[in-house]
């Protein structure tokens, strides 16, 4: 069972897990533990299952799963019918007004629609992946010039479940460099799989580019691939002058994970985000919405 804070109604709910019995299974027994290592994690299953889902054929499966997770398909740009695959709906485009963005230059909002941790004061060799597990920022960018930056500062870290909107966005206005692709493997980021795979984020692929924003220093962006997702697509121009709330990519199937990295003194996260990653809990957000403040 996984417990998110509803900053809404100040509650706690119990997430949906899509293919929670498999990921249980897969994560918590001997038999399923060997078949991850010799099979699952591979790229070849993950781009073998992306294939199927970019199939016309497997648009039918996208009722069942909108309906069984409560999925609002009336917020999508496209009607449910109009879906040519089942990855044409997961990577979705929402109406312009389903994810109201603030517009306050010091407001310091969310990439993306899933559930967040955030940490301050972050010692590069020791991020907390859950607890029991820490990772590197060294080995997670192999950049150690690029780490440096980020002594101190802030990180944030934010899970996309398979039910989630899947694309992700620029949270100020500025420029963004290319992304450094960085090969690796296909571990699910579900809580199951982080509690059971030291250095997860280090071992599956991801990709990472510095955004230079207009008022809160360069940001760290890396995305990180999980089991089933084929493709991290980047969707911006580097270079080019960008927006608050433009896109900066998306993922095809699967859960994954933004993470991001502000310099010291740039921000304050909002005391709730903070307060409930003390306890161990993510907090539901939307992308748009304010998680921090400029300092």
């Amino acid at each position: 069972m996984i417990k998110i804070y509803n900053r809404v109604t100040k509650d706690y709910e119990v997430e949906q897990v899509a293919g929670e019995r498999y990921l249980n299974w897969t994560y918590s027994s001997p038999v399923g533990m060997s078949l991850l290592e010799a099979f699952i994690k591979k790229s070849f299953f993950s781009k073998a299952y992306g294939w199927y889902c970019d199939r016309n054929f497997s648009s039918k499966k996208i009722s069942k799963f909108a309906s069984e997770f409560n999925i609002d398909m009336s917020i999508n740009e496209k009607k449910s019918n109009d879906f040519g695959s089942f990855n044409d709906f997961f990577s979705r485009k929402l109406v312009h007004d389903a994810r109201p963005i603030s517009k306050e230059s010091g407001d310091f909002i969310s990439p993306g629609d899933g559930r967040l941790l955030a940490y301050t004061n972050i010692a590069l060799n020791n991020l907390i992946q859950v607890k029991g597990f820490t990772y590197s920022l060294y080995d997670l960018v192999q950049d150690s010039d690029t780490a440096e930056k980020y002594k101190d500062g802030i990180c944030m870290v934010l899970r996309l479940c398979p039910t989630d909107y899947h694309r992700f966005h620029f949270i100020d206005s500025g420029t963004c460099s290319p992304a450094f692709k960085i090969q690796g493997n296909y571990y699910s980021v579900n809580p199951a799989a982080l509690s059971k795979v030291k250095n997860l984020y280090c071992e599956n692929k991801r990709e990472w580019s510095i955004f230079s924003s207009d008022n809160f220093g360069d940001i760290l962006y890396v995305e990180v691939g999980a089991t089933c997702v084929g493709s991290i697509i980047q969707t911006y121009k580097p270079g080019e002058r960008l927006n608050k709330g433009d896109e900066k990519g998306y993922f095809k199937f699967g859960g994954s994970t933004v993470i991001i990295f502000v310099e010291k003194d740039k921000i304050k996260i909002d005391d709730d985000i903070i307060s409930q990653t003390q306890l161990g809990i993510e907090t539901k957000v939307l992308m748009g919405e304010k998680i921090g403040s400029r300092i």
